[in-house]
């Protein structure tokens, strides 16, 4: 089992005295990589809502000119 390079908890939490820099990276980071997928996910909603809206648009355009020829 590896050893604890740490006496407590606290002094855990502050690395060394450079724990407030540490877990202010830690959070920036976990929060932009969650801005990521939300941002990622409503992009790709928004992609699929304006293909469907293209595609519903093409089939009225054909529709439209099957009718006009017959």
């Amino acid at each position: 089992m590896p050893a604890f390079n740490f006496a407590s908890f606290s002094e855990f939490l502050a690395m060394g005295n450079y724990g407030l820099y540490v877990w202010l990276s830690f959070g920036f980071t976990l929060l932009l990589l969650l801005a990521l997928v939300v941002i990622s996910q409503r992009q790709q909603r928004g992609f699929i809502q304006q293909l469907a809206k293209n595609l519903a648009r093409e089939a009225r355009v054909k529709a439209h000119q099957q009718q006009e020829s017959v």
